[in-house]
């Protein structure tokens, strides 16, 4: 089936359907993976305005947002903030546990979860949920366990292409307003 990134297995469009709730890790999956540190501490990162865009757009549709992530960041904070994500968990080394206890409080089955990330740490919940979701710069153990791999990378805009996949299969991506953000 055809996207608007590329072809696509028919399973992958079924599955994407049936998502309500779309998780995210954050470093390699928002961002590049790359942290910038000044000589001060300062810690920087870059997100992409596009990706802003997909994840306040997917919210609007209806579909709920939440991160996991394994760091404590404070730009990170404010980010989510920003784009409207109501769950966000940082500081979570095993993210699993957290996922699960996140869809248990959503009254969300874990096969209308999709799970986006990048490295191993986020492995685990991809297996677990309905629609696992590898960026094409992931690691490849990751990419084995995905049942779908963007064809962007992590911090170009992979978030927004899974939520266009999402909101696609749905029949919202058209009614998709506002600003990039």
């Amino acid at each position: 089936m055809n996207t608007l990134y590329g072809n696509v297995q028919s399973n992958i469009l079924v599955k994407a359907k049936q998502i309500k709730l779309l998780v995210c890790d954050v470093d390699g999956v928002f961002s590049d993976g790359r942290i910038y540190l000044g000589n001060d501490g300062e810690e920087l990162k870059a997100f992409h305005t596009k990706d802003g865009f997909g994840i306040k757009a997917l919210g609007a549709s209806g579909v709920a947002v939440a991160i996991i992530t394994g760091r404590n960041s404070a730009i990170v904070a404010n980010r989510m903030k920003a784009l409207n994500v109501a769950h966000i968990i940082q500081g979570q080394e095993d993210k699993l546990p957290a996922l699960i206890e996140l869809a248990k409080k959503l009254a969300i089955n874990l096969s209308e979860v999709a799970y986006i990330g990048d490295d191993v740490p986020d492995l685990a919940c991809i297996e677990a949920v309905g629609l696992g979701i590898c960026v094409s710069d992931g690691h490849p153990l990751v990419m084995r366990g995905a049942n779908y791999i963007t064809f962007t990378r992590g911090g170009f805009g992979a978030v927004r292409e899974t939520c266009d996949l999402i909101m696609q299969t749905q029949g919202s991506l058209t009614s998709a307003t506002g600003a990039s953000v």
